[in-house]
């Protein structure tokens, strides 16, 4: 693995003359995640399954983005969120910089549900503009199949985790000294027919932002979480570079 922001340019050259010439972008948010996690947990969580990936697979490691699209929690002190249109618009550019400098495929992983659609836009944006160099998005395969194997509290809605049990073990896992847990505290919101289908705010769902329990949490589930996600991604990236030409 080459870490892009402690490299040198003469390293990456190096780099880009060999193979595979995969570059990995963690992509984050800053928002909301209870009163016990940072509003920096999706980032932590993103960048902790891309350093996983990036390792596995000899690929390069971007930076992380720490901003997302996250104004269904703007209600929230400290979420700081970005449009949909800059969303796409970012990975986008990103995308054909690294086409431009020789990478075979892109591999975003996303740490935020409202980044889904904007960076599975800019793929296609990728695609349909004819760029060489292929964009893959993963939204932590494996995820709800791990949840369901580690889980010891009930999940707020299928699926969900937001500053729950889930959430709260992989902070625990990458940053621990950032999770707060004489602050948990479960919330399982009552939540309208509709959620999960369409965007809408979560403040007036949830006062403390949790959805979930955390207080089951524990670093050990949080390892087995990313590396299960990492492992998954994984398969999925060999796969897709199976079929990329020059990878």
């Amino acid at each position: 693995m080459i870490e892009l922001a402690h490299a040198t340019w003469t390293e990456v050259a190096a780099y880009l003359a060999s193979r595979p010439r995969v570059a990995v972008l963690p992509f984050g948010a800053l928002e909301q995640h209870g009163p016990h996690l940072p509003l920096s947990t999706d980032t932590l969580q993103a960048d902790a399954v891309a350093r996983r990936l990036a390792e596995n697979l000899d690929a390069a490691l971007l930076p992380p983005v720490a901003y997302g699209n996250t104004w269904s929690n703007d209600a929230m002190a400290g979420t700081v969120s970005i449009g949909a249109d800059t969303v796409t618009a970012l990975c986008t550019d990103i995308a054909a910089s690294l086409d431009r400098a020789g990478y075979a495929l892109l591999v975003v992983v996303n740490g935020d549900y409202g980044n889904r659609l904007p960076l599975h836009r800019a793929a296609e944006h990728a695609a349909a503009a004819g760029q060489r160099m292929p964009v893959v998005v993963l939204d932590y395969p494996g995820l709800t199949e791990i949840g369901d194997a580690v889980k010891e509290s009930p999940w707020a809605a299928p699926g969900l985790c937001h500053a729950d049990e889930l959430e709260t073990s992989m902070v625990l896992a990458v940053a621990p000294a950032l999770v707060h847990p004489d602050r948990y505290e479960a919330s399982y919101p009552e939540l309208p027919a509709d959620f999960g289908l369409r965007q809408m705010p979560l403040a007036p769902l949830s006062a403390s932002g949790v959805f979930g329990d955390p207080r089951p949490a524990t670093a050990e589930k949080g390892e087995r979480i990313l590396a299960h996600v990492a492992a998954e991604s994984e398969r999925i990236v060999r796969q897709v570079l199976a079929g990329v030409e020059g990878a």
